[in-house]
């Protein structure tokens, strides 16, 4: 499975406190979110504001994409949402 991620700007939603953001999976689109809670526990987002979550996706944008990398493999490349217990249990267990 080949994932690509483009780099783009993530996309905010201030109803779902989530950034969405674009994975390219063997040629095909599929979109990726990550909740403000996840960014805020692992990410250093100060807050749900748009400012503070884009921030701290740009600040730490390889390590958000390596664990949607690898929730995508683990989910035969289904739409996705990167939350806080999953990003605790990757960082534990596949981080180098």
């Amino acid at each position: 499975m080949q994932i690509i991620f483009p780099k783009e700007a993530p996309e905010y939603s201030g109803r779902e406190l989530t950034l969405a953001f674009p994975a390219m999976v063997d040629g095909q689109r599929v979109e990726c979110m990550i909740t403000a809670e996840a960014l805020e526990d692992h990410f250093g987002a100060a807050s749900p504001r748009i400012e503070d979550m884009i921030g701290a996706f740009s600040t730490h944008r390889d390590r958000i994409e390596a664990a949607t990398r690898r929730l995508l493999s683990e989910t035969g490349a289904q739409c996705v949402v990167l939350r806080s217990g999953y990003v605790r249990f990757y960082e534990a267990n596949w981080r180098n």
